[in-house]
């Protein structure tokens, strides 16, 4: 074999070798410290926590209309974060009205008068199946965990939600001690109805047939139901928000002017009284 015949077998191989360098996925970013943030979201392409350095969130005692449903869960996350015994909870019901805002007003306020550190970590609803390889991951850290999905439900013919369920009981690691799962959704079962009621039509043993999917929500040990609020609700909680934020405006426009915007989107809600407030701080030229 020549030299020319050598040199030109080096370098083909040194281009497949480029080029094999090239394909390899690159190396997953190093996981954060958790002592950088109280809040962090889940990235499960990339197996790490990334941190949010501030988190979007109304404050705990801004939070009107919700009041049964916010003491519950304020005492839940209290005793987790004491150490006690603590359940995991699923928040349902009406759009906007603070499922969310709840979630993160609750860890903000237990997390400032509890001492340790209770942390927020949000994972998205397509990353439902790498919900155990984060709970694997904080298992070993000494702080203690609220795990949040937001908007959670699960579509036709899905098979993620086993994941969660492994998780909330049952499975032979479970849910480890530092850890709590909290998730939102409109559906209470987390299924579309049509779903169930199709398993139960077709189904030689109906009742066996949808347990399997209706039992997701039973191993939440908390179920709170979110409603749509009546008119002095929504007026107490857009009257709430303009003393918080320095709106001076009498009662009379107030009302006729949040009466008028509800109209016009059809609905009452937390969401639709903070958008009023956002829309009304402009008009007086403020910002909130």
């Amino acid at each position: 074999m020549t030299d020319q015949t050598l040199a030109q077998i080096a370098d083909s191989l040194a281009r497949i070798a480029d080029r094999l360098e090239a394909m390899a996925p690159t190396a997953a970013a190093p996981a954060p410290a958790l002592t950088e943030a109280d809040a962090y979201h889940w990235d499960a392409a990339e197996n790490r926590l990334v941190p949010v350095p501030r988190v979007a969130r109304v404050p705990f005692g801004l939070l009107k209309g919700i009041d049964n449903v916010r003491d519950i869960l304020l005492h839940n996350t209290l005793q987790f974060a004491r150490g006690l015994g603590a359940n995991n909870a699923l928040l349902w019901g009406a759009r906007g009205m603070g499922k969310s805002s709840l979630v993160k007003a609750v860890h903000a306020e237990v997390a400032g008068h509890v001492p340790g550190r209770l942390i927020l970590i949000e994972i998205s609803r397509e990353d439902i199946e790498s919900l155990p390889r984060l709970m694997r991951l904080i298992s070993q850290e000494d702080a203690r965990f609220i795990v949040f999905c937001d908007d959670l439900s699960f579509d036709r013919d899905e098979t993620s939600y086993k994941s969660l369920k492994t998780i909330l009981d049952g499975g032979l690691e479970g849910r480890p001690d530092n850890a709590l799962f909290y998730a939102t959704s409109n559906r209470r079962h987390l299924m579309p109805r049509d779903m169930i009621e199709n398993e139960r039509a077709t189904a030689i043993n109906p009742g066996e047939a949808i347990e399997e999917k209706v039992s997701l929500s039973d191993r939440f040990g908390l179920w709170l139901g979110f409603h749509n609020c009546d008119q002095p609700t929504y007026l107490a909680m857009i009257r709430g928000y303009c003393d918080a934020y320095g709106l001076a405006i009498d009662d009379e426009t107030l009302n006729a002017k949040a009466i008028e915007w509800a109209q016009t989107r059809g609905a009452r809600s937390g969401r639709v009284a903070i958008q009023f407030v956002r829309n009304l701080a402009g008009e007086m030229g403020k910002a909130i």
